[in-house]
């Protein structure tokens, strides 16, 4: 039996119930346990019916708000955190080295992580704490956030309104999101390999020679 009736929690709790879940999936780190997918594609499903339990419009509006202020809570959890208990106990967990290595990486790739990590369910969940506690700018954390908030909600309420009735994307939502973002992440990480050992090769050259 599924532990989790995408159905029956969608006509209980409606759009306010669908609000709730996308922004604790993020702000209160407990993402792990929900298909947050797989719930905005129902709810697209959902409202393309005669008798829809919320309008188009207000979904593609209140539920990327939702996960928007997800988001800023991860980031202030982090943020606030991160530097103290947070960083503190995963310091003496798995040593400096591996922190070092995340703070430079959210420097180099931190505003694309936080773009493309809303379309991954378990790393949606922990990017903003992460962003907040490698201290990444607020003002790029926000926009990058948004940005992603808005084209995963709405993009994939859409896709289930539009798209419902196909079974072979119904009962593969979140293969078909996945692939999705690999066409374009695979791109994007060979191009930055190839700009960094770039860099690396002209470090690395004599300027005698």
């Amino acid at each position: 039996m599924n532990p989790f009736d995408i159905d029956t929690f969608l006509a209980t709790g409606g759009l306010i119930g669908l609000c709730i879940l996308i922004f604790v999936e993020t702000g209160l780190l407990i993402g792990f346990v929900f298909p947050g997918d797989s719930v905005l594609f129902t709810a697209g499903v959902f409202a393309a019916q005669p008798d829809p339990f919320a309008p188009l419009w207000l979904l593609c509006v209140a539920v990327p708000l939702a996960a928007i202020l997800g988001d800023q809570l991860g980031y202030l959890i982090g943020r606030r955190l991160g530097s103290g208990v947070v960083e503190g106990r995963l310091m003496r967990w798995i040593g400096p080295e591996p922190l070092e290595r995340t703070h430079r990486y959210f420097d180099r790739f931190g505003a694309l992580t936080v773009f493309f990590a809303r379309f991954v369910g378990i790393i949606r969940t922990l990017t903003p704490v992460v962003a907040g506690f490698t201290g990444m700018p607020y003002r790029i954390f926000t926009l990058f956030s948004v940005l992603g908030s808005v084209v995963w909600a709405a993009g994939i309420i859409l896709l289930g309104y539009f798209l419902g009735q196909v079974a072979i994307i119904r009962d593969n939502i979140e293969l078909f999101i996945i692939a999705s973002v690999l066409t374009v992440v695979i791109p994007t990480a060979i191009h930055l390999g190839r700009r960094w050992h770039r860099s690396r090769g002209a470090v690395g050259e004599d300027p005698r020679a």
